[in-house]
């Protein structure tokens, strides 16, 4: 069943006098349960689409469509509310509220939901043991590890059971066990819960744990792996070949 659907994306920056198209009548589709990674050279435009896809900006033209909703034409209030509800994210930065414990950042998205309070409590204890962060509940971003962040970060937008989680460079501050720790269990969530995570890497290791990797360049899409029945070090030698390739042709026009 497919989840997301975008067809013929266009994002332009600045003026008519100084236009840049980023991304040139892209189509995408997503089906539900997949872990998907989007990669390409600096400048293709994996993180402009990421950013249109999950509604943090506007396309200049085309549709997206997440479930039966079609984004493109909400009014800002309602696109708001839709994000709170179907959406969740997890950002290089953490994004995680200072003063606000572990537990109260994960709880976050449910107090804008009707979600009792016991109910809300089952799902915390859930996710934190499932994600090795329940021990450290009632620390601040502070007390804790980078890897520990992220992984709070992650329990966050897992928590409201969002139609499909958007990560950007997720691993990008963190040491490589710490990477790999957090993509070994956003793995194993995404299989367990069945949730549609799409994740923009330029890391290839961290890219050989998704099911498929759509290779941006120039705007559009150049290619697609699909993992299959391949072994995680063989999926990441295919992204390492196609990586290669792209990268040697990213000047030519």
């Amino acid at each position: 069943m497919t989840i997301l659907t975008g067809k013929k994306i266009h994002k332009i920056y600045g003026n008519k006098f100084n236009k840049q198209e980023v991304l040139k009548a892209l189509d995408i589709n997503i089906q539900k349960g997949e872990f998907v990674s989007i990669m390409g050279p600096s400048g293709s435009g994996k993180t402009t689409l990421l950013n249109v896809l999950s509604s943090i900006d506007k396309v200049s033209n085309g549709s997206i469509q997440i479930g039966d909703k079609e984004i493109t034409t909400m009014k800002e209030k309602q696109l708001a509310e839709f994000r709170k509800r179907n959406l969740g994210f997890i950002f290089q930065e953490y994004n995680l509220l200072d003063t606000l414990t572990v537990k109260e950042n994960i709880l976050l998205p449910l107090s804008i939901t009707k979600v009792p309070k016991k109910e809300a409590n089952q799902k915390f204890k859930l996710l934190a043991e499932e994600l090795g962060i329940y021990e450290v509940k009632d620390k601040y971003p502070n007390q804790i590890s980078g890897g520990q962040k992220q992984r709070t970060s992650a329990a966050r937008a897992f928590i409201h059971e969002p139609s499909i989680i958007f990560a950007d460079e997720p691993t990008g501050a963190l040491d490589s066990k710490s990477a790999s720790d957090l993509l070994m269990k956003l793995s194993e969530l995404n299989q367990k819960l069945k949730a549609t995570i799409i994740m923009v890497t330029h890391d290839m290791a961290a890219a050989s744990f998704s099911n498929r990797v759509i290779f941006i360049k120039d705007g559009g899409i150049y290619s697609h792996l699909n993992k299959g029945e391949q072994t995680r070090q063989t999926f990441y030698q295919d992204i390492m070949k196609t990586q290669g390739v792209l990268g040697g042709v990213h000047h030519e026009h």
